[in-house]
């Protein structure tokens, strides 16, 4: 295959693995293919518990990643993710001199005993309190990281991400047709699959009620339109592209902006489900694409009391917390709590110190790393 039937593959593939983590290993080794590296991973880290989970990784063999696992995340200056930002492609000499790297424990214990010579990452999801980041390990055969490989992981990283983040809101490897319905509509987000025209031939109760609302998006006639122009044209363009492959639908970009009468500001993830494992989803309700509507802010998140006992507050502590994510600044909860500025101020500087923050829109990040994609 040339490289635009390769991409065209690979960016299918892709999305079959939000359906099917099953898949993941052999996503990745295709990546580290296509961008000319040797091997590569998926790995989260969860600042909390100083903890490192590898999703998946490809190129080394079990007791070589129980060894990375145990030991040496924390050398790892590729693994250092919060110097960079989302879906930026980095590589190890952007972080630390080559010289520097190659002289470090990291490299020595490592990287040189399997080959390596560089590494590309690039994050694919960070909160406050954890971050999942794509790395594609450069062979010393091949040299360091170079522009044709920064080119090519960033044609990849927008579909990886999105696809991570579609596969977060639902597993469809897990629902079976009989319980389907069930399982979405225990969703938070609308989900709503369309078929070729842009009828509706399924809604969770989420998604009933955004076209129950009539808002930015209602259905005329049977058919999904969107309350913006623009957008409108735009999701009659990808419904128009879902049978020409899933190259051409990245193409076009599968996120939509969507926003209500009242200002409030939603997205929406458009899956196709013509080809790969998402085609049986699909055949089940005669469907070409999902979907996946929710607002532009922050989710559902787990039980305040759970985020009390992880950071030992006090109820006056979290009660701050979630005024201030749920009002805004010092003076505007101090009026909505009724007490003094100087008051919610200490709460805040104890908030700071408790869970190694500064500032009050990392607390907001902080309480979105508990968000839940589960309807409340």
């Amino acid at each position: 295959m040339n490289d635009r039937e390769q991409l065209s593959a690979l960016i299918g593939d892709i999305y079959d693995a939000a359906l099917d983590p099953a898949q993941r290993a052999d996503v990745i080794e295709k990546i580290a293919s296509f961008t000319g590296g040797h091997s590569g991973g998926l790995l989260s880290k969860h600042s909390l518990g100083h903890s490192e989970n590898l999703y998946c990784y490809i190129g080394a063999d079990p007791e070589s990643l129980q060894a990375y696992s145990e030991s040496y995340p924390k050398l790892d200056p590729t693994a250092e993710t919060h110097c960079f930002g989302v879906a930026q492609v980095v590589s190890a000499t952007d972080l630390v001199p080559h010289e520097e790297f190659r002289r470090g424990r990291f490299y020595r214990e490592w990287a040189r005993p399997h080959g390596w010579v560089d590494v590309a990452s690039a994050v694919v999801e960070k909160s406050a309190t954890s971050c999942t980041f794509l790395s594609v390990v450069r062979h010393e055969a091949s040299g360091v990281v170079d522009d044709e490989m920064r080119r090519r992981m960033a044609l990849v990283i927008p579909h990886v991400r999105r696809a991570y983040l579609i596969g977060k809101t639902i597993n469809l490897g897990q629902a079976e047709a009989a319980c389907f319905s069930d399982i979405l509509d225990g969703l938070s987000a609308g989900m709503i699959l369309v078929d070729g025209i842009g009828r509706v031939v399924h809604a969770n109760a989420a998604g009933n009620a955004i076209l129950g609302a009539a808002d930015f998006l209602r259905t005329v006639h049977g058919r999904l339109v969107a309350g913006d122009a623009p957008t409108n044209a735009a999701f009659r363009e990808i419904l128009a592209a879902a049978d020409r492959g899933d190259a051409v639908i990245g193409a076009k970009g599968i996120a939509l902006p969507l926003t209500a009468h009242d200002g409030e500001r939603y997205v929406a993830h458009v899956l196709p489900l013509t080809s790969g494992a998402r085609r049986h989803a699909g055949l089940a309700f005669n469907a070409v694409a999902a979907l996946f509507v929710r607002k532009a802010a922050l989710e559902s998140f787990a039980s305040p009391e759970v985020i009390g006992r992880l950071y030992k507050l006090t109820p006056a502590e979290l009660r701050v917390l979630l005024a201030i994510v749920d009002v805004g600044g010092v003076p505007e909860v101090a009026a909505a709590l009724g007490v003094a500025s100087t008051t919610i101020k200490t709460h805040l500087n104890r908030l700071f110190e408790k869970t190694g923050v500064c500032r009050q829109a990392d607390l907001v990040k902080l309480v979105a790393g508990f968000s839940t994609p589960l309807a409340g």
